[in-house]
């Protein structure tokens, strides 16, 4: 009986853990404003974040058609678009709302790309990713 119970409350921590995923609209978009594609960028660079057909919303504050940027340096998006960004060096999290950030990287090749993300930071489905972009960065 014991046995049965545990298993039970474990199989049941999974379903717990899984939050709902806030949709998002058709047609909207996120994407990099600057620097474009193959661009040449100074160690120290702004990026420039753009959406269409939603709008931008601090973590923690919830409404309709709303979130917050998040931004992919020289990483994949995760797999598991279910659960909340976790907050790295490679995935830098704008819950303030803003729009843009500066970046001081090393010289040479980076990634770039911007993952929309709900007010508790969990991408919204389907997710609003950018297209991922090059850059180097000059010594």
């Amino acid at each position: 009986m014991r046995t049965l119970l545990v298993a039970a409350l474990l199989a049941a921590v999974p379903l717990a853990l899984a939050q709902e995923r806030t949709p998002s609209p058709a047609g909207a978009e996120v994407y990099i404003i600057s620097p474009k594609d193959g661009a040449k960028v100074p160690h120290t660079f702004v990026v420039q974040f753009g959406l269409r057909g939603m709008s931008i919303a601090p973590a923690g504050v919830k409404f309709d058609n709303t979130g917050h940027h998040h931004l992919l340096i020289d990483t994949e998006a995760p797999t598991d678009l279910s659960a909340p960004l976790p907050a790295t060096d490679k995935i830098v999290h704008f819950g303030k709302g803003q729009t843009e950030t500066k970046l001081d990287l090393p010289p040479g090749k980076h990634t770039l790309q911007l993952l929309f993300a709900d007010q508790n930071h969990i991408p919204h489905s389907p997710p609003l990713l950018s297209p991922k972009i090059t850059i180097t960065v000059s010594p």
